[in-house]
C-alpha cells in the first residue's frame, strides 16, 4: 500500500442540494419498506442472527462502532419496540443507537435504529424507532461470505506519526473489504450502514486520512445527509477469517473531486462520491463476537431452509405500508402478487439479476449472487482456513441442584438437533464456556456423574471473586445455554479397575472421585473395593455427604468413607494421611487418586513416596485458575509456526487473541484439548519472542525453564516463532 500525499484540498459538498444533484432522491418504494416497530419477520431475523454492527455515543460524546453478538438470538426482542443485547466494555450508550443484523451467507441485512433505554450489567436496551431491510449490495461488493483467504505476512508501512501509522493498521485496512459506518444527525438520530468494496473498502491517503468510495445505491443516502449536519463518525472494519476488528473515529467530508474518485474506479467506472475521513483514532482489537459467531464456518451456520428470506420480508413491509401511501403501488396488488405460488422464488431471481446488472455497471466483474445473494462476488479460488474456535458442544441447563451452601451441581443436556450421550472416562473434566458481561469465559470442571448418560453433571463450588462460579451461583437458570468442550485430562479411572482403589480428596476435589465411585458401584457384579478419605470444613459443607454415606451403608463390602471435618479436627496433614493408609493395609497393586488444595497434594505425594508407591500407581489432579491472560499486547503480532524444522505458516495474532486461536483461525494443525491451561496438550516450544500467559497453569518449572509455553492461554508480546513438534 503506497499512500498518496494530498497536495490540494478536494472540493467538498456541503448542502442537501449538492448531494441530491449527484445522488438523486430515493424512490417512494424505498421509504415505504420502513417500519416503526419490529414485526414478526424482524423478530425472526433477530432470532437467527449471530452478529450485528452497532454504533453509539457514550456519556462523553465519543463515537463508537463495533460488532456484538456471538450466537443466534443474542439480541432479544423484549417487545415490538424494545430489544436488549450484551455490549462489552464499560462505556454506556447515550442517545441514539443504530444497528444492522447479519445472517451468515445472506446478502440482505436488517437495519434497526433507536434510542438507548438503559443498561444493566452488560445488557443494553434500545427503544426502536425504525427498522427496514437493506439491499445486498455492500455484502456482494465485499464478497463477505466468500471463504477467507490465507492471512498474509504484514508488509505495509505508513510514514508519519498519525493514527493510521500505528502497528498493524495499514495491513488490516489493505485486507478489509467490509465495514460498518456510524453517523449522527442534529435531531437525535443515528445510522449504522454497511460499506463493502472489492478487496479494500477504505484506502489510506496518508497517516491521518482515509477515503471510502460511495458507489451508487438505493439513494437513501442516510450517511451523507447525517454528515452534512454532524461530521463526526466512527467505523468498524473486518477481514473475513480474522478475529480482530479495526475501530476508527474521526471527522468526514463528502467530495466529488474527480482527481480523487477516479483513483477508485473499477473498469473505468468511478464512484459518484467519496468520504474523506480525518482520522483521530485507529486501533485493532480482538472481537469475541467474531470468534463465537464462527461466521466463515458453514458448518456452524443455521440451516438455510429455516432462515427468513429478507427479500420477501422487505416485500411484506412494502405491501403493509403501501395502503394509502402516495406514489406507492396499491397494497392489494402487492399482497395479491406475493400470494401467487412460487412468486418469492421468481422475485428472488429477478432481484439477483438486478444486483448483477447494477454491480456490473459499477465496474465489478463476475457476480454470482446465487439463491438469496448468498455467495457474493467470485474471486480467485481461495485457500480455506479454519474457524479459530475449538469444537464446542451446545448444552442446556436442565437442573441446578444445591449440594451445600457453597456448591451446586449443574445438570446439562445436549441442545443439538440430535442429542448424543456424554462419553468420557470417570475423573476427566469438561471446559464450560459462558457468556458473562458480553465476553466468553471458560472454566474447567470435573464431571461428577457417570459417563454414557444423556445428562452431564458438573459440580461448581463458589469462589470468592470467581467470575465464572459467581455467574453459576447467582445468574444461571434452568433453560440457559452454555457450551462445553471435552472431555480432557489424564486423571481418570483405569479401564480395568484394580482390586483396590484409594481416593483422597478435600473440598470440591471430591467431584472427579464421585464420578469414579458412581461408575464402579453401578456395576453390581463388580468385586473391586474403594476407600475414600474426604476432608471438608463442616458437615454442612461436605459435598455429596448424604449420598456417600448411603452408598457406603448399602455396599459396605465395596465402599468405605472416612470423613475429616477440619473445623473440628484441624487440617488433614501428612501424619493423618499416613495413619489412615496404614490402617487400610493397601496391597502393592492399589491405585491412588488425589485431588485437593496444593498442601494436601504435596503431603500425600510425600507419604506415598515414603511408602514406596510407584509413580504409575499415584494419580493427581491440580486445578488451575482457568483461561485468561494478564498483560496482553495492544497491537497485532506476527506468529511463525514450525514443525520438525519446517515452516507451517505465518499468521497475525490479534490483540486479546491467544496463540492457539490465531493458529486455528489460519487453518494450522495446532495441538490442543482443554483450552484453559489445564491439560498441557497445547504445550509448544517458544523459539523466539516473548509470550505472556496466565498463572498458575499446568506447566512445571522445568518446562518453563526449557522455553515451553501453552498456546491456549498464551498471548504474544512481540513477534514470535513456535515449534509445535511433539515434545
Amino acid at each position: 500500500m503506497t499512500p498518496q500525499r494530498r497536495h490540494a484540498t478536494p472540493r467538498r459538498l456541503e448542502t442537501v442540494t449538492d448531494i441530491e444533484t449527484i445522488v438523486g432522491r430515493p424512490a417512494p418504494m424505498i421509504m415505504l419498506k420502513e417500519l416503526s416497530a419490529l414485526d414478526e419477520g424482524c423478530r425472526t431475523v433477530l432470532a437467527h442472527s449471530p452478529i450485528a454492527a452497532v454504533g453509539y455515543r457514550d456519556s462523553d460524546g465519543t463515537s463508537r462502532t463495533t460488532f456484538v453478538g456471538g450466537a443466534p438470538g443474542f439480541a432479544r426482542a423484549l417487545s415490538t419496540t424494545r430489544i436488549s443485547f450484551s455490549l462489552p466494555g464499560t462505556s454506556d450508550p447515550h442517545g441514539p443507537v443504530s444497528l444492522f443484523f447479519l445472517l451468515p451467507g445472506v446478502g440482505e441485512i436488517l437495519r434497526v435504529n433507536g434510542t438507548a433505554a438503559g443498561r444493566k450489567g452488560a445488557q443494553t436496551s434500545v427503544d426502536i424507532t425504525q427498522a427496514w431491510v437493506h439491499c445486498a449490495q455492500a455484502v456482494l461488493r465485499s464478497g463477505l461470505w466468500n471463504p477467507p483467504t490465507t492471512p498474509s505476512v504484514p508488509t505495509h508501512r505508513i510514514e508519519g506519526d498519525g493514527p493510521l501509522a500505528g502497528p498493524g493498521i495499514a495491513d488490516f485496512l489493505a485486507a478489509a473489504p467490509f465495514l460498518a459506518l456510524s453517523s449522527w444527525d442534529a435531531a437525535g438520530g443515528s445510522d449504522t450502514s454497511p460499506r463493502g468494496d472489492q478487496q479494500t473498502v477504505a484506502r489510506i491517503l496518508d497517516d491521518r486520512t482515509l477515503v471510502i468510495a460511495d458507489r451508487k445505491g438505493n439513494k437513501r443516502a442516510d450517511t451523507l445527509h447525517n454528515l452534512l449536519q454532524d461530521g463526526h463518525l466512527s467505523l468498524a472494519a473486518l477481514v473475513p477469517g480474522r478475529r480482530g476488528v479495526l475501530h476508527v473515529r474521526g471527522r468526514a467530508a463528502i467530495t466529488d473531486d474527480p482527481a480523487l474518485v477516479e483513483t477508485m474506479a473499477l473498469r473505468g467506472m468511478s464512484p459518484h462520491l467519496a468520504l474523506l475521513i480525518d482520522v483521530e483514532h485507529a486501533e485493532v482489537n480482538g472481537n469475541d463476537a467474531l470468534v463465537r459467531s464462527r461466521l466463515w464456518n458453514p458448518g456452524a451456520h443455521p440451516d438455510r431452509a429455516t432462515m427468513p428470506d429478507l427479500m420477501a420480508l422487505g416485500a411484506e413491509h412494502l405491501a403493509a405500508n403501501a395502503a394509502g401511501a402516495d406514489g406507492g403501488p396499491p397494497a392489494f396488488l402487492l399482497k395479491a402478487v406475493g400470494a401467487i405460488p412460487g412468486m418469492n422464488r421468481l422475485l428472488r431471481w429477478g432481484i439477483d439479476r438486478a444486483y448483477r446488472s447494477g454491480l456490473r455497471k459499477e465496474g465489478y466483474g463476475d457476480i454470482q449472487p446465487g439463491a438469496g445473494a448468498h455467495r457474493g462476488i467470485r474471486r480467485r479460488r481461495p485457500t480455506d482456513v479454519g474457524t479459530g474456535e475449538p469444537s464446542l458442544r451446545q448444552v442446556r441447563v436442565a437442573e441446578v441442584r444445591r449440594e451445600t451452601p457453597s456448591a451446586v451441581t449443574l445438570v446439562l443436556e445436549d441442545a443439538g438437533r440430535h442429542p448424543q450421550p456424554f462419553d468420557f472416562r470417570p475423573g476427566q473434566y469438561f471446559t464450560l464456556v459462558a457468556d458473562i458481561d458480553g465476553r466468553p469465559v471458560r472454566r474447567a470442571y470435573s464431571a461428577s456423574s457417570a459417563p454414557g448418560a444423556s445428562r452431564l453433571e458438573v459440580t461448581v463450588k463458589h469462589v470468592e471473586d470467581g467470575r465464572f462460579s459467581t455467574h453459576v451461583h447467582r445468574g444461571l437458570r434452568v433453560g440457559d445455554r452454555l457450551a462445553v468442550r471435552g472431555p480432557s485430562g489424564s486423571f481418570h479411572a483405569q479401564l480395568q479397575p484394580p482390586d483396590d482403589t484409594v481416593l483422597i480428596a478435600a473440598g470440591s476435589g471430591v467431584t472427579p472421585m464421585m464420578s469414579m465411585i458412581r461408575t464402579r458401584l453401578a456395576d453390581r457384579h463388580g468385586r473391586d473395593k474403594i476407600a475414600l478419605l474426604y476432608s471438608s470444613r463442616t458437615t454442612e459443607e461436605t459435598i455429596f455427604g448424604d449420598e456417600l454415606d448411603r452408598l457406603a451403608a448399602d455396599l459396605p463390602d465395596r465402599l468405605s468413607v472416612t470423613h475429616v471435618l477440619t473445623r473440628q479436627a484441624g487440617r488433614l496433614d501428612a501424619d493423618g494421611v499416613r495413619h489412615w493408609l496404614t490402617q487400610r493395609s493397601p496391597t502393592p497393586d492399589t491405585h491412588y487418586y488425589v485431588c485437593g488444595p496444593d498442601p494436601l497434594m504435596d503431603a500425600v505425594q510425600d507419604v506415598l513416596a515414603d511408602l514406596g508407591v510407584l509413580d504409575e500407581k499415584a494419580h493427581q489432579e491440580r486445578y488451575t485458575s482457568g483461561a485468561g491472560t494478564g498483560n496482553t499486547t495492544t497491537v497485532p503480532q506476527e506468529m511463525r509456526v514450525e514443525k520438525d524444522g519446517r515452516p507451517l505458516g505465518t499468521v497475525t495474532v490479534e490483540p486479546g487473541q491467544t496463540l492457539l486461536e490465531a493458529g486455528l483461525a489460519a487453518g494450522l494443525a495446532m495441538p490442543h484439548s482443554c483450552t484453559v491451561g489445564n491439560c498441557g496438550d497445547c504445550m509448544v516450544k517458544l523459539n523466539s519472542g516473548d509470550v505472556t500467559q496466565n498463572e498458575p497453569n499446568c506447566l512445571t518449572p522445568q518446562q518453563k525453564s526449557d522455553g515451553y509455553v501453552l498456546t491456549c492461554v498464551g498471548c504474544p508480546m512481540s513477534k514470535v516463532t513456535l515449534d509445535i513438534t511433539d515434545p
